[in-house]
């Protein structure tokens, strides 16, 4: 896995051994890229499963301002950390190693508000969905901010965000079993 574009493009980036884990594809992470160009400069973002950290450690690279991480997995964090070392990209990022809910709470007791909020959680699970309603919820979004949702359960993941009625999916994208869903408030 690579940084593949911005002013870290081509550093290789250290990645989660083990088969629970399932990072976005490079051609997957293109595409996605090339749709948020214009909206990732002095981005602030959100990834709350992050993994490797990989999405926003590219979106740093291309020129977006902050990103907070979320992992629960120790391993996890601690790739993560390594890869933000490798960019020497620490003032870029805030890095925790707690449950996504947990990280909501604190964000809005902190008032902090993200142009772009990344959703990659275990495909199996309601996670994104229900990140989705407490983002909503606590108003972490900005104004024209918007949620990015990696499932390979688009129906399952469609009608929930439809019937809570506080998204627009205003963009779908599907590559191979995977599909990436465009939220932004109604």
């Amino acid at each position: 896995m690579r940084i593949i574009g911005g002013k870290h493009r081509g550093t290789k980036l250290y990645t989660l051994e083990g088969l629970n884990t399932r990072p976005t594809l490079d051609r997957v992470k293109e595409s996605l890229f090339s749709i948020l160009q214009f909206d990732l400069p002095e981005a602030t973002i959100l990834d709350l499963f992050a993994g490797s950290g990989a999405l926003s450690l590219e979106a740093i690279s291309r020129g977006a301002s902050k990103a907070i991480l979320c992992d629960k997995s120790k391993d996890a964090i601690h790739t993560i950390e390594q890869n933000v070392e490798k960019l020497k990209a620490k003032s870029d990022v805030q890095i925790f190693q707690r449950d996504y809910l947990s990280v909501l709470e604190i964000l809005k007791t902190r008032n902090e508000k993200f142009d772009i909020v990344f959703l990659d959680p275990p495909y199996e699970t309601d996670f994104a969905e229900i990140a989705s309603q407490k983002i909503a919820e606590y108003d972490l979004l900005k104004e024209n901010g918007i949620i990015i949702i990696e499932t390979d359960q688009t129906e399952k993941v469609v009608l929930n965000i439809e019937k809570w009625n506080l998204f627009e999916i205003y963009d779908q994208r599907k590559y191979g079993r995977v599909t990436l869903l465009f939220l932004k408030r109604k």
